[in-house]
Protein backbone atom coordinates (compact mmCIF):
# COMPACT_ATOMS: atom_id res chain seq x y z
CA UNK A 1 0.00 0.00 0.00
CA UNK A 2 2.98 2.29 -0.49
CA UNK A 3 0.88 4.30 -2.94
CA UNK A 4 -1.07 5.74 -0.01
CA UNK A 5 2.01 7.32 1.52
CA UNK A 6 1.46 11.04 1.99
CA UNK A 7 -2.22 10.85 1.03
CA UNK A 8 -4.37 13.25 3.10
CA UNK A 9 -7.33 11.68 4.89
CA UNK A 10 -9.80 13.11 7.40
CA UNK A 11 -10.88 11.64 10.73
CA UNK A 12 -14.38 12.59 11.89
CA UNK A 13 -14.75 14.16 15.32
CA UNK A 14 -18.44 14.77 16.21
CA UNK A 15 -18.63 17.50 18.87
CA UNK A 16 -21.38 17.41 21.48
CA UNK A 17 -22.86 20.87 22.13
CA UNK A 18 -25.36 22.43 24.47
CA UNK A 19 -28.91 22.85 23.15
CA UNK A 20 -28.39 25.64 20.66
CA UNK A 21 -31.15 28.23 20.54
CA UNK A 22 -32.26 31.22 18.48
CA UNK A 23 -30.14 34.37 18.46
CA UNK A 24 -26.92 32.61 19.49
CA UNK A 25 -23.83 33.60 17.52
CA UNK A 26 -23.08 30.63 15.24
CA UNK A 27 -19.55 31.90 14.50
CA UNK A 28 -18.75 32.15 18.21
CA UNK A 29 -20.26 28.69 18.79
CA UNK A 30 -18.10 27.21 16.01
CA UNK A 31 -15.02 28.87 17.56
CA UNK A 32 -15.90 27.72 21.09
CA UNK A 33 -16.54 24.10 20.18
CA UNK A 34 -13.51 23.76 17.91
CA UNK A 35 -10.93 25.19 20.34
CA UNK A 36 -8.24 22.61 21.00
CA UNK A 37 -9.54 20.36 18.19
CA UNK A 38 -9.52 22.21 14.86
CA UNK A 39 -6.30 23.54 13.34
CA UNK A 40 -5.54 25.18 9.99
CA UNK A 41 -6.21 22.56 7.31
CA UNK A 42 -8.96 20.88 9.33
CA UNK A 43 -12.61 21.40 8.38
CA UNK A 44 -15.38 22.56 10.74
CA UNK A 45 -18.69 21.18 9.46
CA UNK A 46 -22.03 22.54 10.64
CA UNK A 47 -25.47 21.04 10.10
CA UNK A 48 -27.57 23.51 8.11
CA UNK A 49 -30.51 23.22 10.53
CA UNK A 50 -28.49 24.46 13.51
CA UNK A 51 -27.25 27.47 11.54
CA UNK A 52 -30.86 28.26 10.56
CA UNK A 53 -32.05 27.89 14.17
CA UNK A 54 -29.53 30.49 15.41
CA UNK A 55 -30.85 32.84 12.71
CA UNK A 56 -34.42 32.55 14.02
CA UNK A 57 -35.56 30.48 11.05
CA UNK A 58 -37.37 27.77 13.04
CA UNK A 59 -41.13 28.38 12.98
CA UNK A 60 -43.94 26.66 14.88
CA UNK A 61 -46.58 25.60 12.32
CA UNK A 62 -49.43 26.85 14.50
CA UNK A 63 -48.05 30.40 14.20
CA UNK A 64 -48.38 30.28 10.38
CA UNK A 65 -51.65 31.24 8.69
CA UNK A 66 -51.75 29.38 5.36
CA UNK A 67 -53.63 31.06 2.51
CA UNK A 68 -55.84 29.30 0.00
CA UNK A 69 -52.97 28.85 -2.44
CA UNK A 70 -50.77 27.17 0.19
CA UNK A 71 -53.59 24.84 1.22
CA UNK A 72 -54.23 23.92 -2.42
CA UNK A 73 -50.59 23.43 -3.49
CA UNK A 74 -49.65 21.41 -0.39
CA UNK A 75 -51.82 18.56 -1.73
CA UNK A 76 -49.43 17.83 -4.57
CA UNK A 77 -46.03 16.97 -3.01
CA UNK A 78 -45.75 13.40 -1.77
CA UNK A 79 -46.75 12.94 1.86
CA UNK A 80 -43.06 12.68 2.82
CA UNK A 81 -42.21 15.92 0.98
CA UNK A 82 -41.07 18.92 3.02
CA UNK A 83 -43.80 21.14 1.50
CA UNK A 84 -46.66 18.67 2.00
CA UNK A 85 -48.37 20.67 4.77
CA UNK A 86 -50.14 24.03 4.35
CA UNK A 87 -47.90 25.85 6.89
CA UNK A 88 -44.69 24.68 5.16
CA UNK A 89 -46.05 25.65 1.74
CA UNK A 90 -47.08 29.06 3.08
CA UNK A 91 -43.55 29.67 4.38
CA UNK A 92 -42.18 28.64 0.97
CA UNK A 93 -44.46 31.19 -0.71
CA UNK A 94 -43.28 33.88 1.71
CA UNK A 95 -39.67 32.88 1.10
CA UNK A 96 -39.58 33.25 -2.69
CA UNK A 97 -42.91 34.82 -3.72
CA UNK A 98 -46.06 33.52 -5.37
CA UNK A 99 -44.82 33.86 -8.96
CA UNK A 100 -41.74 31.69 -8.41
CA UNK A 101 -43.81 29.05 -6.62
CA UNK A 102 -46.30 28.92 -9.48
CA UNK A 103 -43.47 28.81 -12.04
CA UNK A 104 -41.94 25.95 -10.07
CA UNK A 105 -45.26 24.09 -10.04
CA UNK A 106 -45.54 24.51 -13.83
CA UNK A 107 -41.99 23.19 -14.23
CA UNK A 108 -42.81 20.21 -11.99
CA UNK A 109 -45.86 19.41 -14.13
CA UNK A 110 -43.68 19.43 -17.25
CA UNK A 111 -41.13 17.33 -15.39
CA UNK A 112 -43.72 14.67 -14.67
CA UNK A 113 -44.48 14.40 -18.38
CA UNK A 114 -40.77 14.18 -19.21
CA UNK A 115 -40.06 11.92 -16.19
CA UNK A 116 -37.58 14.45 -14.81
CA UNK A 117 -37.46 15.11 -11.07
CA UNK A 118 -36.36 18.24 -9.24
CA UNK A 119 -37.57 20.88 -11.72
CA UNK A 120 -39.74 22.51 -9.06
CA UNK A 121 -36.69 23.38 -6.95
CA UNK A 122 -34.57 24.39 -9.95
CA UNK A 123 -37.19 26.99 -10.94
CA UNK A 124 -38.73 27.97 -7.58
CA UNK A 125 -35.42 28.10 -5.72
CA UNK A 126 -32.90 25.68 -4.31
CA UNK A 127 -33.44 27.10 -0.81
CA UNK A 128 -36.93 25.59 -0.73
CA UNK A 129 -35.38 22.10 -0.83
CA UNK A 130 -33.74 22.98 2.51
CA UNK A 131 -37.05 23.43 4.34
CA UNK A 132 -37.41 20.74 7.00
CA UNK A 133 -41.05 20.12 7.81
CA UNK A 134 -41.81 18.86 11.32
CA UNK A 135 -39.48 15.91 12.07
CA UNK A 136 -35.75 15.34 12.21
CA UNK A 137 -34.64 18.57 13.88
CA UNK A 138 -33.06 18.41 17.31
CA UNK A 139 -34.91 19.16 20.56
CA UNK A 140 -36.58 21.55 21.33
CA UNK A 141 -37.24 22.29 17.63
CA UNK A 142 -38.58 18.89 16.59
CA UNK A 143 -42.08 20.38 16.18
CA UNK A 144 -40.85 23.34 14.14
CA UNK A 145 -40.57 23.93 10.43
CA UNK A 146 -36.95 24.91 9.81
CA UNK A 147 -36.10 27.05 6.79
CA UNK A 148 -32.70 26.96 5.11
CA UNK A 149 -29.99 29.22 6.59
CA UNK A 150 -29.46 32.73 5.31
CA UNK A 151 -26.14 33.80 3.78
CA UNK A 152 -24.30 30.49 4.32
CA UNK A 153 -21.26 31.76 2.35
CA UNK A 154 -20.83 34.71 4.71
CA UNK A 155 -21.16 32.39 7.73
CA UNK A 156 -18.44 29.95 6.63
CA UNK A 157 -15.98 32.73 5.80
CA UNK A 158 -16.58 34.37 9.18
CA UNK A 159 -15.94 31.00 10.85
CA UNK A 160 -12.67 30.62 8.95
CA UNK A 161 -11.66 34.12 10.01
CA UNK A 162 -12.42 33.27 13.65
CA UNK A 163 -10.81 29.81 13.72
CA UNK A 164 -8.29 29.69 10.82
CA UNK A 165 -9.78 26.27 9.92
CA UNK A 166 -11.83 25.63 6.79
CA UNK A 167 -15.60 25.66 7.26
CA UNK A 168 -18.61 23.95 5.69
CA UNK A 169 -22.39 24.15 6.06
CA UNK A 170 -24.03 20.94 4.85
CA UNK A 171 -27.46 19.38 4.56
CA UNK A 172 -27.11 15.63 5.11
CA UNK A 173 -29.73 12.93 5.41
CA UNK A 174 -29.64 9.30 6.50
CA UNK A 175 -29.84 8.10 2.88
CA UNK A 176 -26.30 9.31 2.21
CA UNK A 177 -27.27 12.49 0.35
CA UNK A 178 -24.91 15.37 1.12
CA UNK A 179 -25.68 18.90 -0.11
CA UNK A 180 -22.87 21.40 0.49
CA UNK A 181 -24.47 24.83 0.98
CA UNK A 182 -21.19 26.70 1.48
CA UNK A 183 -17.51 25.77 1.77
CA UNK A 184 -14.42 27.93 2.19
CA UNK A 185 -12.09 25.66 0.19
CA UNK A 186 -13.90 24.26 -2.84
CA UNK A 187 -11.04 21.85 -3.60
CA UNK A 188 -12.07 19.89 -0.48
CA UNK A 189 -15.72 19.48 -1.56
CA UNK A 190 -15.47 15.86 -2.75
CA UNK A 191 -13.54 14.78 0.37
CA UNK A 192 -16.08 16.49 2.64
CA UNK A 193 -19.02 14.86 0.84
CA UNK A 194 -17.41 11.44 1.21
CA UNK A 195 -16.71 12.03 4.91
CA UNK A 196 -20.27 13.14 5.68
CA UNK A 197 -22.13 10.42 3.74
CA UNK A 198 -22.82 8.39 6.88
CA UNK A 199 -24.37 11.49 8.49
CA UNK A 200 -22.21 11.97 11.60
CA UNK A 201 -24.38 14.94 12.59
CA UNK A 202 -26.58 13.91 15.52
CA UNK A 203 -30.00 15.57 15.68
CA UNK A 204 -31.34 13.52 18.57
CA UNK A 205 -29.67 12.35 21.81
CA UNK A 206 -26.22 12.60 20.22
CA UNK A 207 -26.56 16.41 20.08
CA UNK A 208 -23.61 16.74 17.68
CA UNK A 209 -24.49 19.39 15.06
CA UNK A 210 -20.77 20.19 14.73
CA UNK A 211 -18.37 17.69 13.16
CA UNK A 212 -14.69 18.46 12.76
CA UNK A 213 -12.72 16.70 10.03
CA UNK A 214 -9.16 16.28 11.32
CA UNK A 215 -6.54 16.28 8.57
CA UNK A 216 -3.74 13.70 8.67
CA UNK A 217 -1.44 11.80 6.35
CA UNK A 218 -2.32 8.19 5.65
CA UNK A 219 0.00 5.56 7.02
CA UNK A 220 2.24 4.01 4.35
CA UNK A 221 1.26 0.54 5.59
Amino acid sequence: MAGNKGKIIYDKVPVRTHIIMENEDIVELARKYSVGIAEPGDVICLAESVVAITQGRAVLPETVRPGRLARFLSRFPGKDGSLATPPAMQLAIEEVGTLRILAGCAAAAVGRLLKKKGLFYIVAGRQLALIDDIAGTMYPFERHIVLGPKDPERVVWNIKKATRAEAVIADVNDKGCVDILAITDKSLKDKVIEALKDNPFGNEDEQTPVVILKRRKASPH
